[in-house]
Parts: C-alpha cells; structure tokens; sequence
C-alpha cells in the first residue's frame, strides 16, 4: 500500500516534540509491516549538515503562492529503510526555529501546495496521504478543491491526525485567495470558516475522509467545550469519521538493555541496577547520593497545559517530603524562575535543568523512581510511556493519553501500573504524590509495580496495525 506522511517535523531531522517522533516512528512501523510509506516535510536550514550532505536533488520549479511565483525544490534522502522528500524554499524555511514567523500561514500554504504539486513528479502517487495538524490540513482541502480535475488524485483519500487542537492556524481570510488560490464559498461552516477567518484546522478536519486523535480519550475530550479548543462543536459532527488511536514510542531507541545515553543497562531480569543509574544520576546533578530517598522526575514544556500551576501551588509541600526532585525543559518564565529559585533553595534535593538535553532526558528517565505529569490536558504524551519503559513509575492526571496509558495501582489487588487523580487540584496531586511514597517503603510491592510497567507494550507495532486497518478501509 501507498502512503504518504505529510509533516511539518520529523526526527532526526528536525523535532520539537511529539508529532516529530510519530513522524519518524509510525512510518519505520509501517515499513516493517511492508508498507511503501514515505515521509514529506520541509527541507529546513537547521538540518544537520550530516543530513544534508547525504540529500539528493531531484528537480527544481516554480510554485503560485497567490499572485507570487516561489521556488521549489526538491530533495531525496532513504535512511533505515524510508524514504525521504524534503521541499525546499530558503526565503520559509532557512530560519532559526521552525515556527513562530508571522507568515506561518503562507509559509505552510506553501509546503501543504507543494506536496500535491510534486507528486506526479516524483512518480508516487499514493493511496493515503496522512497530514498532521494545521501545518498540512489544508491538503484534503486542495485536493478535493483546486486539485479535483486531476484524475491520478481522484482515488487518493486523506487522514488529518490531531495532535493538538489548541493550535489551529487562524489567519485573516484574505489568505483564501491569497495564499491557497481558493475562492470565497469556502469561508462557511461546511469549510474554514471561524469567527469571521480562516481556520486550517477546520478546513481539514471537514475535508479529510477520516479524522484520527492521538488516544481514544482525547477524541472524546475534545467534543466537550473545555477541551474543545472552540471547535468542540464540530468535532461533534464529524464524530461519525473522528477516531483516536494511540501514539507508541520505539522500542527500538528506547530499550534500558542498549541504551548508550545512561551508564548501567538493565532490563525485566537486572532491574536491580536501575540504582546505579540512579546513583550516576544523583552524582552528576549535584545531589546527595542517597539510595533510599524517592527521586522524581519531570521532562517536560514548563508551561500551564503541563500542570506546572498545580506544581507550583505544592512545591513547599512536596519538598517538606524526604524526596529529591529533577526537572528537565524551557518554557515560561516564571516556571523557569520558579525551579531555579527552589534548586537554590534546596540545592542537595532539587536540580533544575533549564535547558533540552537528549541523553539527560534518557538518564532521567532510566535514574528516577518516579515521574510526575499532572497535566492540564494531554492529546497522548509519551513520557509517560518512556517512564514505563525504563521503570520510572508515573504519576498522573487522568486526561487523554495519559488516562489511555497509566493504569492506577490498587494497593488491596497489587494491579495498576502507576498513581493516578482526576481532579485539576494540587490537593489531588499530593494524594496521589503520598499514595506513591508510601508504596516506596514496602520495596517487594515497589519491584511489582515497577516491573508490571516495564512489561506493558506500547510500542507502535499495535498503533500502526490499527492505522494500517483504517488505510485499507479507506480504500477499499
């Protein structure tokens, strides 16, 4: 089967969070399977040069964005087996960051054209193409639209797969004409159409003949208000077509027994030198090197959406504990303030890394006991699953994927795979923060519970059978 990955990050390319490992990881899966799917994103200047060297280039053109004519180009890399379509235009995609320009809109109208444009070119037209998030949702809209009239698309059929709702694309709706070449009957509830402008997300989501979310709760999440992000009500209407399959990590990457990043391997049969990690750990941050105090973790965005409020109302009253905590992320201010200020505070129990740092985040995950997530909302997450993995026990709000993923432990069964709350509440969180530290004292029931994660399969060996089942019946 054809498909085509359509997305605005990929790994190792260029990743800033979890849309650029499923972009890497689902197709890798797929290919596994024997699936001919391919990945397209933008060739951007921040790709290492060890990347770039290895690139080939196909061909040039020209491209109408609106009333200007763009170059594009186009680049060829196969790498573990997939292949690789890089679109290249400097004047979008030479910059510093991958977003945050003030022509996010045009530059992304760009690259969502390109990929039908070049198609034909690169002789691949496939079956699916599966876009991801507003950067590409306007694709089901051309190629059900200005597209139509080319017959080799007319089989094509198109997923958009949320990974954020809270971001949308909304610009002024001059960009119908402006940038997409699109008329104005497209500016109506059936199309774009959102408070008077252009929502891309939108426009997707009605055009796409399937809608995937990254976890079954969040699908049902986000035809509420509060998760809804001011589309819940058409999140409603497309239920019929709405479906959410959950994200896997690779386990090929992320394995305790290989990985390269943390200095003691370990598995299911070793998980005793886990420890040793943890002492590395403690030594290279600059803690005390205690083995039986509860280390927690937290790698993570430092902003609201992940929970920091809660952390930052409880923060006294989780440090009166006898616990040591690990922060790794940027993000707000006052949440960056905030964990500087308590690492200085109690320099022998918290240490704040201010910063992203691959191999520390391994170590992190491989040294701690324990990993917090009380999020907001969480479209899927995938920390907590690499949590799992290396046998650092969650804690978490049930919401989304990590309602999907974190079974909460029963301490009269001995079942459950982690400590869960409901509640938006930092009261919550430290009920469930005490439930944890008290089963750390009883260390046969902490070996169960840390095994009993480490044994869950959230590989995406089960989340690309269930996308390859929703391709075939696509098109059929």
């Amino acid at each position: 089967m054809k498909i085509l990955f359509a997305t605005s990050e990929c790994y190792p390319f260029l990743k800033t969070g979890g849309l650029g490992d499923v972009a890497y990881a689902l197709p890798k899966a797929l290919s596994a399977m024997g699936e001919d799917c391919r990945v397209i994103m933008p060739n951007y200047g921040t790709i290492k040069k060890e990347y770039k060297d290895k690139m080939t280039h196909l061909f040039s053109t020209t491209l109408k964005v609106g009333w200007r004519e763009q170059f594009l180009g186009v680049e060829y890399l196969k790498k573990d087996g997939i292949e690789y379509y890089f679109i290249d235009n400097m004047y979008y995609f030479d910059r510093e960051a991958p977003y945050g320009y003030f022509d996010d809109g045009e530059r992304f109208s760009f690259f969502s054209s390109a990929i039908l444009e070049i198609l034909t070119r690169i002789d691949f037209v496939p079956e699916i193409i599966h876009c991801n998030d507003w950067h590409t949702a306007v694709v089901p809209v051309l190629i059900r639209t200005k597209y139509k009239w080319e017959k080799q698309f007319a089989n094509v059929k198109t997923i958009l797969t949320i990974h954020n709702l809270r971001f949308q694309g909304v610009y002024p709706p001059s960009v119908l004409s402006d940038l997409l070449g699109l008329g104005t009957e497209l500016l109506q509830d059936f199309g774009f159409e959102y408070f008077g402008n252009v929502n891309y997300m939108k426009g997707g989501v009605n055009f796409a003949d399937m809608v995937t979310t990254v976890s079954p709760t969040y699908a049902e999440e986000i035809k509420t208000e509060f998760f809804g992000e001011g589309l819940h009500g058409l999140m409603q209407k497309v239920s019929y077509k709405l479906v959410g399959i959950i994200n896997g990590i690779d386990y090929s990457i992320n394995d305790p027994r290989k990985d390269k990043d943390i200095p003691v391997n370990y598995g299911l049969k070793n998980v005793e030198k886990k420890y040793e990690v943890k002492k590395a750990l403690q030594e290279e941050l600059g803690l005390e090197i205690r083995q039986d105090v509860p280390l927690i973790g937290i790698i993570s965005r430092l902003t609201d959406q992940k929970g920091f409020d809660l952390i930052a109302h409880a923060m006294e009253e989780l440090l009166k504990n006898d616990i040591q905590l690990v922060v790794l992320g940027t993000g707000e201010r006052r949440y960056e303030d905030m964990f500087r200020y308590f690492s200085f505070k109690y320099p022998q129990k918290v240490s704040s890394n201010i910063t992203f740092n691959g191999p520390l985040a391994q170590r992190i995950y491989a040294g701690t006991d324990m990993f917090l997530m009380p999020s907001l909302f969480e479209p899927c997450g995938l920390s907590q699953m690499m949590a799992l993995r290396y046998g650092s026990v969650p804690i978490v709000r049930e919401t989304g994927g990590l309602k999907d993923t974190v079974a909460p432990y029963n301490k009269y069964t001995g079942e459950g795979i982690g400590f869960t709350f409901t509640n938006y509440d930092s009261y919550d969180m430290m009920q469930a923060v005490h439930r944890a530290l008290e089963l750390y004292k009883d260390k046969e029931a902490w070996r169960g519970i840390v095994l009993a994660g480490m044994r869950t399969d959230y590989s995406w060996k089960s989340s690309a059978r269930e996308y390859l089942d929703l391709y075939k019946r696509l098109s059929t």
